[in-house]
């Protein structure tokens, strides 16, 4: 049973109060709920209002981020699989899906699924059955499936990169949230949420609040990282400010800015012109400059590495194969 009740989503502007009015609308309904967003939007929040509005509040809310996980591993986490099923599996293991049966799962980044997985996906949401990997019996669920991604998906639908048959059953209902450039009344909302968290994780007894000339400069930037983007910048603001008697002036937007940046031709990619080199050709020793940028400075993690260049971590894959940066199948494998 679930316990716990979803994060409380802070704003008031327009934009969002129709969103949450939406959602309210569709919530109770037994329905598949596609929920678009960029990165940063609150996603995962919105999954958790459709599932505690509804009739399944008391039952499992799973949830799995797609492009996380390689396809394998996946396939056995969403579907289990049976001792023997493959090395290693030596006891029975049910999936989430079997898991959140009478309750909800949260598939995120969707758009990154295999089409046998995607086939998989289709036969579930149209009858409730699958068979755990390496297993014979058809099993029955009852799975309120909510998916969401930050992709287009009718235009990889009509690349025949997403099945459009699955995309009609995925949106009964599609849930688009606003950006938070677009939300000017709740900037300064959250912004003081954040500061008042922090405040108290530094022992301060008191917020002191933000001068008028940062609240401004706070509504004018356009934090394509959303909501993530202003609590970072928020809570690394207040700590460098350091005085709760006075109000926050001095806003800390970028932590990369700095009078000691190299300022050379060469760029933190370790990118220079070449003039012997063909514009193309530039053009693509700097996309792979950027990408194996991102992959050291996250570890070689693809799927942070494609969040940090702003990119699903599907189009991620895409460039990493258009640049020969992931090792080819053998012809005779």
């Amino acid at each position: 049973m679930t316990e716990r009740s979803p994060q409380r989503i802070l704003g008031e502007s327009p934009a969002l109060s129709d969103l949450l009015d939406q959602v309210s609308q569709v919530a109770p309904l037994n329905r598949p709920v596609l929920v678009i967003g960029e990165r940063g939007t609150g996603k995962e929040l919105i999954a958790e209002r459709l599932h505690f509005l509804s009739q399944r509040w008391q039952q499992p809310f799973l949830k799995i981020n797609c492009g996380a996980i390689s396809e394998s591993l996946l396939d056995a986490d969403l579907f289990g699989y049976e001792p023997g099923a493959f090395t290693g599996a030596t006891r029975l293991h049910k999936g989430r899906f079997e898991r959140a049966h009478e309750g909800s799962l949260f598939l995120d980044e969707v758009g990154n699924m295999s089409q046998a997985l995607q086939e998989k996906l289709l036969r579930l949401i149209e009858y409730g059955e699958f068979e755990r990997l390496g297993g014979q019996q058809t099993i029955t669920v009852d799975v309120r499936i909510i998916a969401a991604t930050n992709e287009h998906l009718p235009g990889l639908a009509a690349e025949g990169r997403f099945r459009a048959d699955l995309l009609d059953r995925l949106a009964f209902d599609v849930l688009t949230l606003p950006p938070l450039r677009h939300r000017h009344d709740d900037i300064t909302l959250l912004a003081e949420q954040f500061g008042i968290q922090m405040s108290s994780e530094l022992g301060w007894e008191v917020f002191p609040g933000f001068t008028d000339r940062a609240r401004t400069k706070l509504v004018a930037h356009p934090f394509y990282g959303n909501v993530r983007e202003l609590k970072n910048a928020i809570e690394r603001s207040v700590y460098r400010w350091g005085n709760e008697q006075e109000p926050i002036d001095d806003l800390v937007l970028d932590p990369f800015h700095s009078p000691w940046q190299p300022a050379d031709e060469t760029t933190s990619t370790g990118f220079s012109a070449n003039p012997n080199q063909s514009f193309s050709e530039q053009v693509s020793r700097y996309e792979v400059a950027l990408l194996e940028g991102a992959l050291d400075a996250n570890g070689r993690h693809q799927g942070q590495a494609a969040e940090a260049l702003g990119l699903s971590y599907h189009q991620f894959r895409s460039q990493l194969r258009k640049h020969g940066l992931i090792e080819q199948k053998k012809a005779n494998s």
